[in-house]
């Protein structure tokens, strides 16, 4: 009798752990609906932690390797993370966001929940085509000062008190030399000059509101590169922007902060 009882109290045992087992991968499941384009685990907290949006090509592409041949955490945002090959096989984080959309921000801000970010680079923009006044194309406009401008404020908000655990505490944008107003020779280019003079405003209004709280805010324009966006004939490959933008990022300053540089460390006129 005494064996019997045994067996099955020991069946009921084995019952009760898997359906344990069961329960919680079941909820392990549906918990991973809101990080499935997470293709890393959490970052780690022993290494510094960058993040950067329109990482899926280009610059923002390039920045991810770089980083991440350096060392860092690197979280890299794309608006289609499946279709980012390239980007998933470097063997970052990767996670959804459009900047233009508020709820894709917020969840974006939900997933890193209180994940110390020692780096932000808005780096996510669209270009535009040189119109004349009569010709240009008002939507379009919209479009480009939503993505250049109204992004990097949307995402620096959403993600402020992240940067503000983190360390290092810079935040940088991405600009265009086509965002100085002193160096506006031409004229066209409407909605792209427009978008990235806001963005350096934005900048140096951020770098006075936090330069007590210790960060650096700058924004940084990476010369003539060829990409989608600056095309085959530029000057500068995208390894060789954003090495030097890397390199210019490393040795900032406080004094710094509120600053217009380019990829070689020079500052550019306002």
């Amino acid at each position: 009798m005494f064996h019997r009882y045994s067996a099955s109290k020991l069946r009921l045992n084995w019952l009760c752990v898997f359906l344990a087992i069961t329960f919680f991968a079941v909820l392990s499941g549906f918990a991973s609906q809101d990080s499935k384009f997470i293709s890393k685990p959490s970052a780690s907290l022993d290494k510094p932690t960058v993040l950067i949006t329109g990482a899926n090509r280009g610059l923002g592409l390039e920045f991810a390797k770089q980083y991440h041949e350096a060392g860092y955490n690197v979280i890299a945002t794309a608006r289609k993370p499946d279709a980012a090959e390239e980007l998933n096989a470097i063997g970052v984080q990767v996670e959804k966001l459009d900047v233009t959309d508020a709820e894709s921000v917020a969840s974006l801000a939900k997933r890193l929940a209180d994940l110390p970010l020692d780096i932000l680079i808005n780096n996510a923009g669209v270009g535009g085509a040189r119109k004349s006044i009569a010709e240009a194309d008002i939507k379009a406009i919209e479009r480009i000062i939503a993505v250049n401008t109204l992004g990097p404020i949307r995402v620096t908000q959403a993600l402020i008190g992240n940067l503000r655990e983190g360390e290092q505490k810079l935040i940088i944008n991405i600009t265009s030399l086509m965002g100085s107003i002193e160096r506006n020779a031409r004229g066209i280019g409407y909605g792209y000059r427009e978008s990235k003079a806001a963005l350096n405003m934005f900048t140096k209004s951020l770098s006075n509101e936090l330069k007590d709280e210790g960060f650096r805010c700058i924004v940084m324009s990476p010369g003539w590169v060829r990409t989608d966006m600056g095309g085959p004939n530029a000057r500068l490959t995208p390894q060789e922007s954003i090495s030097g933008m890397i390199e210019v990022i490393s040795g900032l300053s406080a004094e710094d902060s509120g600053e217009f540089f380019n990829h070689t460390g020079e500052k550019l006129p306002w």
